[in-house]
Parts: C-alpha cells; structure tokens; sequence
C-alpha cells in the first residue's frame, strides 16, 4: 500500500465527519458506508475526469462501474474526519481502471482502498461504447500525472481493462 504522504499527494474529493448513524453493532463504521464515502468521492472525481452532470445530459454519454476490490485496511469511528482521493491507473478503449482511497485523518491512518473497473456508455443505447476522444486525452492526461508522482497504486490482480 502507499504511504499516507503518497495519497495525500492526490487531489482531496471528499472530506466528511463519520456521523452517530454510520457505526455498527460492533462500534465501528460498517462496510456500506464505506461504498457510500466512494461515491461521494466518486462524483468529485468524474468531474476532474472532465465528466460532468451537463455534459453527460448533452452528450448521453457516460460511466458505469463494472468491478469493485476492495481492501478494508483499518477501522473508522464515530466523529472521525476521513477524507476520499483517487487516481486512474489506465484505460483502453472503452474501460478505466481506477484506484480510490479513504484516509482517517483523525487517526493518520489509511483506512481503506478501492480498484474499479468502469466503461464509458451510451446512456439511450445503454451498450458499451469507446470511450470519446476527448474523455481519452483528459484520461491519458491523468495517467500521466499519476505515473509523474513516481509510485504505483496497489493492484488486487483480479480487475484489468
């Protein structure tokens, strides 16, 4: 895994207070909040990716998840400050491979990791498409910042594009 001066390196998406609701029977943050942390991040994220809610009511093109790995790496609490960050991997021609991460700031800890696989879509169609020139030079433009910041993000081996 990186080191947590690693991650911090990535834009910051998301930054939220784990609220009374989210704890467990077990005095922890149960596992579908950590998904819904994801998906908060997951939207931030789109948009830097250049995939915003207009252009995707414009262009009826968009993204779907395909896989999730997920690696739970360190418990959260109650009225800890945890943040979302995310970096792409790589791409093909209609497939992104993606690495999301949650950090525990209260705790200077990370928490938790996520490998997705995601298509672009034609939202009408609802098929698989490849993905648009200009959605793949933003998406190369990231792999390559990602690739700039010297480390790789951690790979399960079970997802690719």
């Amino acid at each position: 895994m990186p080191s947590l001066a690693q991650v911090r390196e990535l834009p910051e998406l998301v930054r939220h207070v784990v609220p009374p609701e989210w704890e467990d029977m077990n005095g922890h943050v149960n596992v579908q909040h950590y998904t819904a942390l994801y998906d908060m991040s997951g939207y931030p994220f789109m948009d830097m990716m250049g995939i915003t809610a207009e252009q995707v009511r414009t262009s009826r093109v968009g993204m779907f998840d395909l896989e999730h790995h997920i690696w739970f790496l360190d418990e959260m609490h109650v009225g800890d400050v945890v943040t979302g960050h995310a970096c792409i991997v790589e791409r093909g021609p209609k497939r992104v491979l993606s690495v999301m991460f949650i950090v525990d700031e209260t705790r200077d800890r990370l928490a938790s990791v996520l490998e997705v696989v995601s298509t672009t879509a034609d939202l009408d169609a609802r098929r698989t498409i490849a993905i648009p020139p200009p959605l793949a030079a933003r998406l190369d433009a990231l792999i390559e910042e990602q690739r700039a910041r010297g480390w790789q993000p951690p790979r399960s081996g079970a997802l690719s594009v």
